[in-house]
């Protein structure tokens, strides 16, 4: 494989729920069907890897994609707990995520913070994104805390300080324009 190829994940699944649309980790022809901002978000962090398969964080530069920045997380990766789950904090949230919410969870940790289906899917994405080095997108529909429908489209993706091991994740999110009302089966946490 190329050095620069996003590696392909063998050992995750494909996985759908409902009328949400399947999770696709590594393959990138989701760009076909999704909204602009994902494609564009998606080809910005692909630009920035330069030969290496992840860019680091300093090859990022938020003053590049302005629009955007209501709809990202950024997210620590603080390591490996005992049961070999990632331990995950928010460092960014941006607003439409805090509205989202209905806080800011910015420094706490995704236990704590997360807004999705559940705790579990949000720890299996990230998980996923950290063991395979690779993007994740992920339609996802459910009720917030609040018990507000949200309905996005999401990709997670990988940084790398060393090249090797994941050290943060970019989620990039935005809110469908027609959302999914009352569906009781859910794809997703971030």
């Amino acid at each position: 494989m190329d050095r620069s190829e996003t590696p392909k994940s063998s050992a995750a699944p494909e996985r759908t729920s409902g009328p949400q649309g399947p999770r696709i980790p590594g393959d990138d022809a989701f760009l076909e069907t999704t909204s602009q901002g994902i494609v564009w978000i998606y080809k910005y962090w692909k630009s920035r890897r330069k030969g290496c398969v992840l860019p680091r964080r300093c090859d990022i530069d938020p003053i590049d994609f302005p629009k955007h920045l209501a709809g990202i997380l950024l997210l620590d990766v603080e390591g490996v707990g005992a049961d070999g789950r990632g331990l995950y904090r928010y460092r960014v949230v941006g607003t439409q995520e805090v509205r989202n919410r209905g806080y800011d969870p910015t420094g706490k940790c995704v236990d704590e913070g997360y807004l999705g289906a559940s705790l579990e899917d949000a720890l299996e994405s990230y998980d996923l994104v950290r063991q395979e080095r690779t993007f994740l997108y992920d339609p996802i529909a459910f009720q917030n805390g609040r018990g507000a429908w949200i309905d996005e489209l999401s990709i997670l993706l990988p940084l790398s300080e060393d090249s090797e091991n994941v050290s943060q994740i970019i989620v990039y999110s935005e809110q469908r324009s027609t959302p999914v009302r009352g569906t009781s089966e859910n794809s997703g946490s971030v």
